[in-house]
C-alpha cells in the first residue's frame, strides 16, 4: 500500500492539514507516525483507512479488510458492547453468528470489565477502547489503522494488543498507527515516520528495544527468542520480537519500568 503526494484541506480557504505527503506501507510491517498535537496524524490515518477523501494526491493498493480504531467511539452509542460487535461485525461481512462468537472471544481476550450487555456510553475509556479494538479486529483486517490504541488501557489488556498486533504482522497485514507514548512505539514499531506541519520529516528504523524491569531478574532471560542482551535489569530486544518479549516478561511477573529505542536509523 503506498499513499502518493496525498494532501488535504479544511475548508475552502483553509491551510493544507497534509501536504505532499508520500508514505510506503508494506505488508507485514508495523508502521508508526509520530508528531506533536495538530501535526495532521490522524488526519492521516483516516485517510489510509479510507474514511478521508484526499484533496491531492493518490492512494494506491489499499486491501479490501480495513480495520480502523478510532481516537474515541462516537459519544453516545447506546448500543451493548455485544450488539455492537455484532451489528459491526455484520457490516464487515460476518455472519451474525460468527460475529457474535468472534466478538465475544475478542471481549474474553481484552478483558472486558463490567457487563458486555451495557450500554457502550456507560463503559470507561479503557473499557470502551477495548471494545473499539474489538470491533477493528473482527474480520482480520488485511488493513489496521490505529489511532492511539493504548490510550486508558490496563497491562492486561496492553499485552493483548502487543499481541494481536503481531498476529498481524505474521499474516502479512498492513499496520498503520499513531502513538503519542515513546516506549510503545519502540516496543511495536518496525518503521517510524515524524510527521511535522502537515509533512513527514524523516523515518527511524528501530535497530534495538532496549527494555529496564523494575527490578534485576533473578533467572535467566537471554535465552528467550529475540533477546540479545540480559545485564540485571536490562534487556536488548530484537524489535520484530519485542511485542512478544514484553508478553512474556508479563506473563512471568515482572513489572516493566521502561522500553526505549536505540540505534535508529534516521532516513
Amino acid at each position: 500500500m503506498r499513499l502518493e503526494s496525498v494532501r488535504v484541506r479544511y475548508g475552502r480557504r483553509g491551510g493544507f492539514v497534509l501536504d505532499g505527503v508520500t508514505l510506503e506501507l508494506p505488508g507485514g510491517v508495523v508502521t508508526a507516525v509520530v508528531g506533536g498535537n495538530g501535526s495532521g496524524k490522524s488526519t492521516l490515518l483516516r485517510v489510509a483507512a479510507g474514511l478521508v477523501r484526499a484533496d491531492g494526491g493518490v492512494v494506491r493498493g489499499r486491501p479490501g479488510r480495513v480495520g480502523y480504531v478510532p481516537e474515541r467511539l462516537p459519544a453516545g452509542l447506546r448500543l451493548s458492547a455485544r450488539s455492537y460487535l455484532r451489528h459491526m461485525g455484520r457490516i464487515q461481512g460476518l455472519g451474525t453468528a460468527a460475529a457474535a462468537r468472534r466478538g465475544d472471544e475478542l471481549l474474553e481476550r481484552f478483558a472486558l470489565a463490567g457487563d458486555p450487555e451495557a450500554p457502550v456510553a456507560t463503559l470507561s475509556k479503557g473499557n470502551a477502547q477495548k471494545v473499539a479494538l474489538a470491533q477493528a479486529l473482527l474480520a482480520e483486517p488485511e488493513l489496521l489503522v490505529l489511532d492511539e490504541p493504548w490510550s486508558g488501557l490496563d497491562s492486561e489488556a496492553h499485552r493483548a494488543l502487543g499481541e494481536c498486533l503481531a498476529e498481524r504482522r505474521e499474516a502479512g497485514a498492513v499496520v498503520l498507527l499513531t502513538e503519542h507514548q515513546q516506549g510503545t512505539v519502540a516496543a511495536t514499531a518496525d518503521a517510524v515516520h515524524h510527521l511535522r506541519g502537515g509533512r513527514l520529516a524523516g523515518e527511524e528504523t528501530p535497530a534495538v528495544v532496549a527494555v529496564r524491569l523494575a527490578r534485576p531478574a533473578e533467572e535467566r532471560l537471554g535465552s528467550l527468542a529475540g533477546v540479545r542482551a540480559h545485564d540485571g535489569d536490562r534487556l536488548e530486544v530484537d524489535p520484530e520480537h519485542a511485542d512478544a518479549v514484553l508478553a512474556e516478561l508479563l506473563r512471568r511477573g515482572h513489572s516493566i519500568h521502561e522500553v526505549s529505542r536505540s540505534g535508529g536509523r534516521p532516513a
